[in-house]
């Protein structure tokens, strides 16, 4: 019971991450915060993913939303020519990184955070 207790606060400390990289890309548009990002969701992967604990289950479907999309982000991101964003790619990415923050929304709703 005390490891469930310690993998959801480590996976709340990853989703507060989270959400301060995300404010950070929005408010900068500085695609390297993307990195930073990407090794926060890999952390959270490795935490919620497969986890049977119930509070896990319940939120799995709002942490595929985050994986899925950020998955997206990379995918979109590897399409670009010499790193050059273009008007489709930044409106693919703004839509993926705005799926992400609802996702993060409703986990902490969840939780009872906000």
């Amino acid at each position: 019971m005390e490891k469930d207790q310690e993998r959801l606060t480590a996976f709340i400390e990853l989703l507060a991450q989270l959400n301060k990289e995300l404010a950070a890309i929005v408010r900068t548009g500085d695609p390297s915060v993307l990195g930073d990002m990407n090794a926060t969701v890999k952390g959270m992967y490795a935490i919620q993913h497969g986890n049977e604990d119930d509070a896990f289950q319940t939120i799995d479907p709002d942490c595929e939303v985050i994986y899925r999309n950020f998955d997206m982000i990379v995918a979109v991101l590897k399409t670009t020519e010499n790193g050059e964003i273009d008007a489709g790619a930044q409106k693919a990415l703004n839509k993926f990184l705005h799926n992400i923050n609802e996702a993060v929304i409703n986990i902490v709703t969840l939780f009872g955070l906000v």
